[in-house]
């Protein structure tokens, strides 16, 4: 499922979107434009499991095919179909959430075939594939291994297979280290999600009320910033460390059930990855420092999120 991790960085890519392109459409009703690039995302990561079924599946055609030829060698009449019956391909497959969730996004009507027996055929070739149908019988984690291969090391590195999803999906630049993560741990365990609730209610709240914060204190936090920064120009520094540290202070402030060490630190590594290099320690000393004064003033208040 979809982390608060996640929640941050969809947040902070819509808040400089909205600064960047200062669009009233977007400003007016910014959780509708929050919910859409969510439901982009689900549609994305079900392509993306929907290829790999469809690559595994492969073995199947291939048989049919090289069997049907007109003069078949002995390799075509017996090719290897093992990785047809994974174990993880057909919980994958009989999953309740899957099916409704290929009905929902379609993603039969883009899937690009030729692609499917390309990454298929080279998956053949690799001596992990060789040495997993060399081997009766099936090991739970060998089969988990194969099907995570295919995506790990023969579709995401692809430069066709990327440049397909980026004719598809506008999302795939700030959302494939978000979907590297979550096929990874959908792989590890499929059972734990749901595809019609990639973000769960709770988490739903979060992100909504994170965002319109964000917006709505904007004055707020940038008072709070601006003293801090010293001999820093505000105008110059850049933007997207502007709108972490803004989202920063929104979270010491206002979500009280968030620890105050969980948010300093998740914008530090937001800082680190998505700014300039030096963007994670700036963003520390600035958030630490707010931290210090509005805990002095008395005006950080948590409680247990059981509470």
């Amino acid at each position: 499922m979809i982390s608060r991790r996640n929640i941050r960085v969809k947040v902070m890519q819509l808040l400089y979107m909205i600064e960047a392109a200062d669009t009233s459409v977007t400003r007016q009703k910014p959780e509708v434009e929050l919910k859409k690039q969510f439901d982009q995302t689900t549609s994305l990561f079900v392509y993306l499991l929907y290829f790999i079924t469809q690559v595994a599946r492969y073995a199947e055609t291939n048989a049919v095919k090289r069997a049907s030829r007109n003069l078949p060698t002995n390799a075509d009449l017996n090719v290897n179909t093992k990785i047809a019956g994974n174990e993880l391909l057909w919980i994958i497959l009989e999953s309740a959430t899957f099916q409704k969730a290929i009905e929902i996004y379609l993603p039969e009507k883009i899937l690009d075939k030729d692609l499917v027996q390309k990454v298929y055929n080279e998956l053949t070739e690799t001596t992990q594939y060789q040495e997993y149908i060399s081997v009766e019988g099936r090991d739970k984690n060998k089969e988990r291994e194969i099907i995570k291969l295919i995506f790990t090391h023969l579709m995401l590195p692809n430069e066709s297979f990327t440049s397909h999803i980026e004719e598809h999906y506008n999302n795939w630049d700030d959302d494939a280290e978000m979907m590297e993560q979550l096929m990874l741990n959908y792989i590890q365990k499929p059972a734990s999600y749901n595809l019609q609730e990639m973000v769960s209610q709770e988490k739903w709240q979060f992100a909504k009320s994170l965002l319109i914060t964000s917006i709505e204190k904007k004055e707020q936090a940038t008072e709070l910033i601006k003293p801090k920064l010293k001999n820093w120009d505000a105008e110059r520094i850049a933007q997207l460390d502007m709108v972490l540290m803004r989202m920063g202070v929104c979270e010491l402030l206002y979500f009280e059930t968030i620890p105050t060490k969980v948010t300093i630190n998740e914008y530090i590594d937001l800082a680190k990855e998505y700014s300039t290099q030096q963007s994670g320690q700036f963003v520390n000393g600035i958030l630490d420092n707010i931290h210090k004064e509005l805990t002095e003033a008395g005006k950080i208040q948590k409680i247990g999120y059981k509470k």
